[in-house]
């Protein structure tokens, strides 16, 4: 499963992702930090990005001087810490994420086109 890639640039496969971070992690960043460290920083990072979004597409507007760009570099953020995590779990998440994506859809094929609530506009 690959990403989406911006335009002129080549997709990145999630498991590249996971090399390439921790690549960047032994380089940089000397090692990863603990893995209850790393779970604050994701639940840091997911707030920025809620608070983000809410701004952005919800009914709150933006305080003075906060950037509306930076919502790609948020979900960066997030993606960056959760592979960190994944890496030093030895989840490997291109295998994780495909048996997840199995599951729903032995479990979800027919349910969401079933459900009225998802049919029907409000």
């Amino acid at each position: 499963m690959d990403f989406l890639p911006a335009p002129g640039q080549e997709a990145v496969s999630i498991a590249d992702a996971q090399r390439q971070i921790d690549a960047w992690i032994k380089q940089f960043g000397v090692r990863y930090f603990a893995p209850l460290t790393n779970l604050a920083q994701l639940v840091e990072e997911v707030g920025e990005l809620a608070r983000l979004l809410n701004r952005t597409y919800g009914e709150q507007s933006f305080k003075a001087g906060e950037d509306a760009t930076k919502l790609p570099d948020e979900f960066a953020d997030v993606l960056f810490v959760l592979i960190c995590l994944a890496n030093q779990t030895g989840v490997d998440l291109s295998a994780a994420l495909q048996a997840n994506l199995d599951k729903k859809t032995r479990r979800d094929k027919d349910r969401h086109k079933r459900n009225p609530k998802l049919t029907t506009e409000e």
